[in-house]
Order: structure tokens, then C-alpha cells, then sequence
């Protein structure tokens, strides 16, 4: 039987590694796939559109989303972001589990919209630790860092809509606590209800 996949949402404070981790879960497990974003934000040095995110100009995403193409989307830092959703329900039917990496604003909306979805938050260990992190990454200005810490703890205020919550202060427990999650998940009554029936239903075997 082909289970539907699960639909798991990472979020946390820009900085906080949500990317490092969702690579090395993919890394690690052949039926997990990272949704690829669309964003009006402009390429960081090394990133390939298609690959990293969808870039698209302000009016190319304002058509997505009045043509209602995208299953959450929001303005962060000036900048759009959103999730197509046929890539993503394609996935599912097929019993892929796909990884939404999105901001708070985003998430929020996946749980209005996608009931099912499996919301987590990372972290950090500290809001020093994250302002290190930002500064180290050198892609952003002082005015900008400023912004992200400040969003960071707005962020923090909406923590209780979540379902789980991950440190990272270790990056390989931080992939082995989402790992754990995805594994439990699965196991849960409501995703298995079918097999159960279906056991039920089925003869006794004749040579007991």
C-alpha cells in the first residue's frame, strides 16, 4: 500500500542552520525531499535558480498569487516568498515526504491550509549565538542583521503553534531529532487506520 507522504515544515530566525539541517536529512533518507521555494529575493553567491529557490520578479509572484498557484506565501525583509503547490501535492500522492523550509508567517498558513502538516521550529542556542551565525555567514549588512535579529524575536512570540521544537546547538542532534519525528509520525494511529481495517477485515488463516 502507498502511504501519502508526510509534509513537514521547518522554520526558525534566519541563521538558525533550518537549511543545513533539511540538507543533511535529504542526504540521509531517499524518500525525503526539500520543496523548492519561489522568492523575489536576489541570489546569494552560489545559489542556481531552480535549484535553491524559483527567483522571480515582484510581478511574477503577485501572478502566482492571484492565480492562487501557491499553498502559503509572505513578505519577509522586503521580500517575497512562497511554495507552489502542485510540486508539492505531486510529491505526497506519490508517498514522498516533502520538507518545507519557510519563514513564521508561512508556516502559519500551511496549518490553516494543510491540516495534516507537521510544524517544527529550530532554535538556536542562544540570540547570541544566531547574531554569530549571520555575522559569519558575511552576505548581509549591519542594517540587515539588525532586522533579522529583531525578527527573530517576534518569531519566538509564535513558538506555541508548533508542534515540536529543536535546538540546534549540535547540528547532528539537531538531524537526529528530526529524524525521530519524521519516524513517529509515521507510526501514528491516524496515518495507519487503513491497515488496520484492512487487517481486520481480512479471513483468519485456514490452517489455524
Amino acid at each position: 500500500m502507498n502511504h501519502k507522504g508526510l509534509l513537514v515544515v521547518v522554520c526558525g530566525p534566519s541563521g538558525v542552520g533550518k537549511g543545513t539541517i533539511c540538507r543533511e536529512i535529504v542526504g540521509r533518507n531517499e524518500n525525503v525531499y526539500v520543496s523548492i521555494s519561489a522568492t523575489t529575493r536576489k541570489p546569494r553567491k552560489g545559489e542556481t535558480d531552480g535549484v535553491h529557490y524559483y527567483y522571480k520578479t515582484e510581478q511574477e509572484f503577485e501572478n502566482m498569487i492571484e492565480s492562487d498557484e501557491l499553498l502559503e506565501w509572505a513578505k519577509y525583509c522586503k521580500n517575497y516568498y512562497g511554495t507552489p503547490k502542485t510540486s508539492i501535492e505531486t510529491m505526497l500522492d506519490d508517498g514522498k515526504d516533502v520538507i518545507l523550509e519557510i519563514d513564521v508567517q508561512g508556516a502559519l498558513q500551511v496549518k490553516r491550509n494543510f491540516p495534516d502538516g507537521i510544524l517544527i521550529f529550530i532554535l538556536p542556542p542562544s540570540l547570541n549565538e544566531l547574531k554569530d551565525r549571520i555575522v559569519g555567514r558575511g552576505t548581509e549588512s549591519d542594517d540587515v542583521i539588525h532586522a533579522r535579529l529583531l525578527a527573530a524575536k517576534g518569531e519566538l512570540k509564535h513558538v506555541n503553534e508548533y508542534d515540536y521544537i529543536i535546538v540546534n546547538d549540535k547540528l547532528h542532534h539537531a538531524v537526529s531529532s528530526l529524524e525521530s519525528i519524521i519516524t513517529a509520525e509515521k507510526c501514528r494511529l491516524k496515518r495507519n487506520i487503513q491497515t488496520v481495517e484492512r487487517m481486520c477485515g481480512d479471513d483468519i488463516p485456514s490452517d489455524w
